[in-house]
């Protein structure tokens, strides 16, 4: 086998949530009366909230935020996305995903998410896969988001594992960074694809099974 690990992006990856981040951001770009569309939203796959925040700032023509005002609304913007997620359920997770991911379990590796998300266990949660991974690191246990490879070096420490014996699958671009930044080897699935980073591009989820061979 060429790697030990397989460390996963979720949003994205594992299941689709952009959707729900969009209506929530979008609805808080309304309220502060700043313009947005699904161009600018692209920009925040794989970033931090306070830093998706700054970007949809970067149109603000008010007055300018103070930190704690930043804060408020991301939190607000949070609730928002955690509300609509409770829509979510294990229809969400495809039937492609969850073979591809018990076969990849039946022969011998090891299953990571590495997400900045810090709703990440929540979503886990509502597509049926609470206690499925080995590993997770998200949101909660990192000081610095993509393209920092932070995310993706400590799920490979907490699966006990060199970073180069991990693959990670990303969507995103600055998902890609931090993996290379990291010393990883990386698969791009999705938009991700035409960056031209990925180690790999996937057509499909199930893809990943010839890859990783």
């Amino acid at each position: 086998m060429k790697y030990k690990a397989i460390v996963f992006d979720l949003d994205g990856v594992i299941c689709h949530t952009d959707k729900y981040h969009y209506l929530a951001w979008k609805a808080l770009a309304d309220k502060l009366g700043i313009y947005f569309d699904e161009v600018i939203n692209n920009r925040l796959r794989g970033v931090s909230r306070m830093e998706s925040l700054e970007i949809i700032l970067e149109r603000n023509t008010g007055a300018p935020l103070s930190d704690e005002e930043k804060v408020k609304y991301a939190t607000e913007k949070n609730d928002l996305y955690r509300e609509s997620l409770m829509q979510m359920s294990t229809a969400d997770l495809s039937d492609e995903v969850k073979d591809t991911l018990d076969k990849l379990r039946a022969m011998g590796l090891k299953l990571a998410i590495g997400s900045s998300s810090k709703n990440a266990p929540l979503i886990l949660n509502r597509i049926g896969l609470p206690d499925y991974f080995d590993a997770i690191s998200d949101g909660n246990n990192i000081e610095n988001s993509k393209p920092h490879p932070e995310v993706f070096l400590k799920a490979a420490e907490y699966l006990g594992l060199e970073p180069e014996e991990c693959l990670v699958v990303e969507d995103a671009k600055a998902g890609l960074e931090a993996a290379i930044a990291g010393g990883m080897d990386c698969a791009a699935i999705g938009d991700a694809v035409s960056s031209g980073l990925g180690t790999y591009n996937l057509a499909t989820f199930a893809d990943l099974l010839t890859a990783v061979e």
